[in-house]
């Protein structure tokens, strides 16, 4: 909505603000500090730490044909305004009706012991106990539960009656208290939501669970699931969590696959599911093939305008050229050479699909070419890349994954683990990697027999790989494997001082490398190419010195490639493009 051009085009409201009660401190609550805000109206405007004076708060009141689609509540930050709102024409912010009206403390029905208080939140793993949403801004608290409603959830009406024929043939009755009720939808005991029952026959459900989708698409498999109510006789897992699916309950099945079955709220999960009932729509299975096939080892590849041809992995190139789709160097790999430039793609990276889901995301993935000067960071693996990238199809939504990263499928085969590893841990729980010994914010994959664990930065390292100064190929290990006698041959440093983190090792020439000498910790960026930060360019350059000093911290650095800048009066050899480039 553009800015109104004046204010007597609506309504006004002016609110005065009292001053706010002292936050409580980490000694009152043991907790981080936040806000309880002694008010009857809602305090957001300015600096809500200290109020030194009244500001007067001008608002006015919007209401629109249509909703806008852009802008959130500013006070709430859970939803978007719609078509009535308040609205600050000197802060150009918006504001629900039901926010700025939200009284100091309200008593909730399914929660009658306690009452909830208005409460500034910047919790960030916290989600409201009525519609599961992260929580974040202006929220309902209960301080003796740890409990957050979104102000919204909280006044919204809720009905006594409900007819949903999809779920169920009979008008479900609200039952007005807490009870130990499993719902027959999701098959989970919640005392903290709606309960509604069926009078007639043995039937429970949660008030949101009457109304989730009968058809979906999930990241986690590659056809539609629909709901059922019930689950034949057998031993179901969930393909999600991989824990015990109870068949008395609902839960979501794949037709065209026996025996895949999900949780309904595993299923349901933001990070699963794109959001969209596909009840009614046809199953798109077309997928858009990367290259034209010329002739029997010739192809046309969508990234590149020339013919390229099959070479077999009887020649060998020793590293020395990189593959323009995952940025790693040719060894001895079946690969794709253009027959007119140096245009190479290893044949598995020209083989990936255009399009494609991955359970990391639940949004389909479009194939990206970087170009000159450009590079990303991955989204799984933190780590930047000049090579090709997996970008999200969805509108606003910026996510991307490199070739590497969006090639790992689930159940994933690490060569190093008995075991296939998968996508089962809780997305808020972190977890150390068995490898380089960190906790991820990202997901990590895990091993659902027994405790390994691994990031998507160690899970996509080679895990065998060509050393210049050895014959044979070296093997990634497992940190605790290290002997104090053992030594990296790039560093000269002991492979046990690294908090037994993964190491390379050829076990026929006893040579050991750690993983950050070998392939620095950009290994998914190409030499010959730039990059732009800033007002400053950087060239990628190999490293031909055995160990040059980096130009910012003055270390010396084995890195396989370097970064290269220069101006009108100097230059210098960067280690990193995060940490050392500060020009």
């Amino acid at each position: 909505m553009k800015k109104p051009p004046s204010k007597n085009h609506y309504q006004s409201k002016t609110k005065k603000l009292p001053p706010m009660k002292k936050p409580l401190t980490p000694d009152d609550q043991g907790k981080s500090v936040e806000h309880f805000f002694n008010l009857k109206t809602s305090p957001f405007h300015g600096d809500n730490t200290s109020v030194d004076h009244d500001p007067v708060l001008p608002l006015f009141w919007c209401n629109n044909k249509e909703a806008d689609p852009e802008n959130d509540c500013v006070i709430c930050r859970a939803e978007k305004v719609g078509t009535d709102y308040y609205y600050c024409v000197e802060c150009d912010m918006r504001y629900h009706k039901e926010c700025v009206e939200s009284p100091l403390r309200i008593n909730y029905p399914s929660h009658a012991n306690h009452s909830f208080q208005l409460y500034s939140s910047k919790k960030r793993f916290k989600y409201c106990i009525m519609c599961r949403k992260k929580v974040n801004g202006l929220v309902y608290y209960c301080a003796l539960c740890d409990m957050y409603m979104h102000t919204l959830c909280a006044q919204a009406v809720i009905p006594f009656f409900i007819d949903q024929p999809k779920r169920h043939a009979h008008i479900l009755t609200l039952f007005p208290r807490q009870a130990s009720l499993t719902c027959n939808i999701c098959g989970v005991l919640d005392e903290l939501h709606f309960t509604y029952v069926c009078p007639i026959c043995d039937f429970v459900t949660h008030a949101d669970c009457i109304y989730i989708p009968q058809t979906i698409r999930i990241s986690r498999h590659h056809h539609c699931i629909s709901f059922t109510s019930s689950l034949l006789k057998g031993k179901w897992s969930c393909g999600v969590c991989r824990q015990e699916v109870d068949r008395k309950y609902g839960a979501y099945t794949c037709n065209a696959c026996n025996g895949y079955t999900v949780h309904t709220r595993c299923a349901l999960r933001n990070d699963i599911w794109d959001g969209k009932e596909l009840e009614g729509v046809q199953e798109d299975e077309e997928v858009e093939p990367p290259f034209k096939r010329i002739s029997d080892g010739i192809i046309l590849h969508f990234s590149h305008g020339c013919q390229m041809e099959l070479e077999t992995s009887g020649v060998h190139v020793g590293g020395n050229k990189f593959c323009q789709a995952c940025a790693l160097p040719i060894n001895e790999e079946n690969f794709y050479i253009c027959v007119e430039c140096d245009f190479i793609l290893h044949e598995t990276c020209a083989e990936a699909p255009q399009k494609k889901f991955h359970p990391l995301h639940p949004h389909a993935l479009q194939q990206k070419v970087v170009h000159e000067n450009d590079l990303f960071l991955c989204d799984a693996c933190d780590r930047l890349c000049n090579g090709f990238g997996y970008e999200c199809t969805f509108e606003d939504c910026d996510y991307i994954l490199d070739v590497v990263c969006a090639s790992a499928s689930e159940p994933f085969n690490y060569q190093g683990h008995q075991h296939p590893l998968f996508l089962a841990l809780r997305p808020n729980v972190k977890p150390m990697c068995h490898i380089c010994k960190s906790t991820k914010e990202n997901q990590v994959l895990n091993c659902i027999e027994g405790d390994f664990i691994i990031c998507f930065e160690c899970a996509t390292l080679p895990y065998v790989i060509r050393y210049k100064h050895d014959d044979h190929y070296l093997t990634l290990c497992h940190g605790e494997e290290a002997s104090d006698s053992d030594w990296c041959e790039l560093c000269e440093g002991k492979l046990s001082t690294g908090g037994e983190k993964g190491f390379y090792k050829c076990d026929d020439c006893c040579t050991t490398l750690h993983i950050n000498c070998l392939l620095g910790p950009n290994p998914f960026l190409k030499p010959g190419q730039t990059f732009t930060l800033g007002r400053n360019e950087f060239l990628v350059i190999r490293n031909n010195s055995p160990r040059p000093i980096c130009g910012t911290c003055n270390m010396r650095r084995p890195y396989p490639v370097m970064f290269f800048w220069e101006s009108v009066s100097s230059y210098r050899f960067l280690c990193s493009p995060t940490g050392c480039i500060t020009i």
